[in-house]
């Protein structure tokens, strides 16, 4: 379903990551093949790895320099919500545990999470803009903080050369009389055939160690069919982008930049040419970061504001997806 226009303006972003970095070159070494066949592979040079970090310490950091962007404090923001893919701990929620973390400078606000693993960030932005544009909060602040280095099996190359850990935020208000920025069109489907493409078992009442037989390890641990799920999202991709600009009423032309979830070097590639889309114009961070899960696309939306790529009133597009199979989109003037 689409969904109307919103005058919502995003007023800062930031980024945070962990202090040690992964090379794929030290990948190379620790699977005994030649330096540089990783990054041949799977297009990831370097990306960030946490060792004493979690993840409500990279969020706070994020935040903060969202606020720094904004011009604004936490004194200034009256809403909170986490928007990731990882859960920092069981209960309580990341926003919960992202106050706390703020220690003295945490206010009594509404602090909630939404969830949608990669696509966490866009579905946040798209719920949260409608009580922005109604008046139920002022200032919003949507954060994404993953990571992933502990649920990869690093006894095999796969997932774990890909995945990075990191954060990103972003402040939303309304937009002032005069200001071009809005949603112009949204867009959420999920194809539920696809749930087992993507999973962590462990972690929820399923697969509680009360309930099993044998060890929980195996099922704390990532695992992506990935043929299956690339095949499913790609058949449905041009169907989508198409039905979202209809609703936008903008060609693919018209649009600044597509930013998008920074998937794998694969999927890069395969959105690039199946909507005929030249490099200039899609944001492409992955050889730097790896897929940072629910904070890759608000990364990377980060990175294309900073590096002066997108401009105030140029029509931009994100698009992503996770697992669910859940594909998401969003075409809105920055």
């Amino acid at each position: 379903m689409t969904n109307h226009g919103r005058s919502v303006r995003i007023c800062g972003t930031g980024v945070a990551v962990p202090e040690q970095v992964l090379t794929s070159d030290e990948i190379d070494r620790r699977f005994g093949l030649p330096v540089g066949t990783v990054f041949k592979r799977y297009g990831v040079r370097t990306r960030h790895r946490t060792v004493h970090e979690n993840a409500a310490m990279l969020a706070v950091q994020a935040c903060e320099a969202a606020l720094a962007n904004a011009g604004l404090r936490w004194s200034d923001i009256d809403c909170l919500v986490c928007a990731s893919a990882t859960m920092d701990q069981a209960l309580p929620y990341n926003a919960a545990m992202v106050l706390a973390e703020l220690g003295g400078e945490a206010r009594r606000i509404a602090a909630f999470d939404v969830g949608a693993s990669c696509l966490s960030f866009l579905v946040g932005l798209d719920t949260l803009s409608y009580l922005v544009e109604g008046g139920r909060y002022r200032n919003v602040m949507i954060v994404s903080a993953d990571i992933a280095t502990f649920s990869l099996d690093w006894s095999t190359l796969g997932e774990s050369a890909i995945f990075g850990d990191g954060a990103a935020a972003a402040v939303i208000r309304k937009s002032a009389p005069g200001e071009a920025s809005s949603i112009l069109a949204s867009r959420i489907e999920t194809y539920p055939e696809g749930a087992a493409y993507c999973q962590i078992k462990a972690g929820g009442s399923r697969y509680h160690p009360l309930r099993l037989s044998t060890s929980i390890d195996p099922l704390s641990l990532f695992h992506m069919d990935g043929p299956r799920l690339f095949k499913a999202a790609s058949r449905e991709l041009p169907r989508f982008v198409n039905g979202l600009l209809d609703s936008a009423a903008l060609t693919l032309d018209q649009l600044r930049l597509i930013v998008p979830h920074q998937a794998s070097r694969l999927a890069l590639d395969h959105l690039a040419r199946r909507l005929h889309v030249e490099a200039a114009r899609t944001v492409d961070i992955l050889a730097s970061y790896g897929n940072q899960v629910a904070a890759s696309l608000p990364s990377a939306l980060h990175h294309a504001i900073a590096d002066g790529r997108v401009q105030r009133g140029d029509p931009i597009m994100l698009i992503g997806s996770g697992a669910g199979l859940t594909i998401g989109g969003m075409v809105m003037v920055y």
